[in-house]
């Protein structure tokens, strides 16, 4: 699993000064992306291939709360990949322990809005997320 740190910022916090439950789908989305980085292929490339990712699901378990300034790690991998369909799944910690668990699910969609098979038209990106896939499953 990649690590993505996040420091709470004051305006995500609520009137009782709790990082607010709404942003943990943007924390999501920034750890995705810079996992998506770190991997190779970026949303800038994925577009450029004509490839969109959807969201199509998004639960969360929250353990602990969190406050300004704490610092959430997050680790994201990939829960499952059906080479039309990617969940990702999300272990945020704070102070070394978890504050939230999470998953997104992800569709494969091409420029005009139809589904698209990674396994048949993006073999390289296929081939990734599966052996991240196997990767996650053995350990």
């Amino acid at each position: 699993m990649e690590k993505y740190i996040h420091k709470v910022q004051y305006y995500e916090t609520d009137k009782m000064g709790v990082t607010h439950h709404s942003n943990y789908v943007r924390f999501m989305e920034e750890a995705r992306t810079d996992f998506l980085e770190k991997i190779g292929y970026p949303f800038p490339r994925m577009e450029r291939e004509g490839i969109t990712s959807p969201v199509i699901a998004v639960a969360a378990e929250y353990k602990k709360p969190t406050t300004y300034a704490d610092e959430i790690e997050i680790k994201v991998g990939v829960e499952s990949f059906s080479g039309v369909r990617c969940a990702f799944s999300y272990v945020m910690k704070c102070r070394g322990e978890v504050v939230c668990l999470a998953q997104s699910q992800h569709c494969f969609l091409n420029t005009e809005g139809r589904p698209i098979s990674l396994k048949r038209n993006f073999p390289e990106l296929c081939a990734l997320l599966e052996s991240l896939q196997k990767k996650e499953e053995t350990n």
